[in-house]
């Protein structure tokens, strides 16, 4: 064997492999760069156009679409329900009236603490809503965290409906209780996320985004089967509920 010509071979191997890596990185470099300015321009005109925004979310950059099926409540499911009257006649919508009302502090820790306490798999919702004029409080099923937007569905809902001593009199539910996660795809970033906006004239000069937050909307409202969608959620001065498809980057038309 001749050690000279394998250690030239060697050597000419490796010198391929490290600029190999090298052109890599550069480029990782490069993209990463682009990124930043880009961002950077966008911010810009933004701030042209008077338009604030509070810190926006640096996570996640993936996602995936999830799906489930909407739980039927057995007798079974409800057996052990205390204090309690409940009906299964609508499929998948339980039905509770409190045979004696209970007193609640409408702050969401509080609220968080009675629906584990009282309800069926409790701690799947987060508080989302509370209506003192309708004398309602309105939750929202979570997976991992990330809240199911439900505006356009009855899937994982769960309405609390108090009287005028704000106390809980009954409520209706609706639960997916098994979550199958699909292909991990990347985000559209929360700053690409306002642009889309600001073209489409839903975040106007002067405006204010007082939040935004990812969390999931259904594809297919109304339906026994569920797919939802990774989303953003963004909030206009403190009131407006924008939502825009965190894989797709289409803005969703709520439907009331």
């Amino acid at each position: 064997m001749d050690w000279s010509k394998t250690k030239t071979l060697f050597i000419i191997t490796f010198l391929i492999l490290n600029l190999f890596l090298g052109f890599q990185l550069a480029q990782k470099k490069d993209g990463s760069q682009l990124e930043t300015l880009a961002e950077a321009s966008i911010e810009e005109m933004f701030a042209s156009e008077e338009i604030t925004f509070t810190t926006l979310p640096k996570e996640p950059k993936e996602g995936s679409l999830i799906s489930g099926k909407m739980k039927i409540f057995t007798e079974e499911d409800v057996k052990d329900l205390k204090n309690q009257e409940v009906s299964l006649d609508s499929p998948g919508i339980l039905k509770g009236i409190f045979k004696e009302p209970i007193k609640l502090a409408l702050i969401d820790e509080t609220i968080t603490q009675f629906v584990k306490e009282n309800i069926i798999e409790g701690n799947s919702y987060v508080v989302w809503d509370v209506d003192e004029e309708a004398n309602s409080v309105v939750l929202f099923q979570h997976y991992k965290g990330q809240i199911f937007f439900n505006q356009a569905n009855i899937s994982g809902l769960l309405i609390l409906n108090l009287n005028e001593n704000d106390e809980v009199v009954s409520y209706q539910q609706t639960l997916i209780p098994e979550i199958e996660e699909h292909e991990v795809e990347e985000l559209i970033t929360p700053t690409d996320t306002l642009e889309i906006l600001f073209n489409n004239k839903h975040l106007t000069p002067g405006s204010e985004v007082t939040k935004m937050e990812i969390g999931y909307y259904p594809l297919f409202p109304f339906s026994e089967s569920q797919i939802l969608a990774p989303t953003w959620h963004i909030v206009i001065d403190g009131k407006t509920d924008l939502f825009v498809n965190a894989i797709e980057g289409r803005i969703i038309k709520k439907t009331e």
